[in-house]
């Protein structure tokens, strides 16, 4: 497994999914061999995964770290934090 596949499995198990639950019965024959005797395929409904979808909620927000952004990318959030700092300061003392 790779870490897609991981991730794709918890991404199915935080929304939920259906899977086939099958359950069989075996006989034995006069040679003593088991026979397949009964099938039974059931729909099984796995609800979402509360503690799944958090785990995915927080690494998404972790995926909101700077590591991966350019020179260019961090000068413009800077400048945009920056901005948002001075209209908060303006509403502050405006208020």
């Amino acid at each position: 497994m790779n870490e897609e596949d991981i991730k794709q499995a918890l991404i199915k198990k935080a929304l939920g999914f259906e899977s086939d639950e099958i359950i069989e019965e075996y006989v034995s024959d006069e040679n003593g061999k088991p026979l397949l005797s009964k099938r039974k395929i059931t729909k099984k409904i796995n609800p979402p995964d509360l503690n799944a979808l958090r785990f995915l909620l927080e690494q998404s927000n972790s995926d909101d770290d700077f590591t991966h952004m350019t020179d260019e990318q961090l000068i413009a959030e800077k400048n945009r934090l920056l901005q948002l700092l001075k209209d908060k300061e303006v509403d502050d003392n405006e208020n």
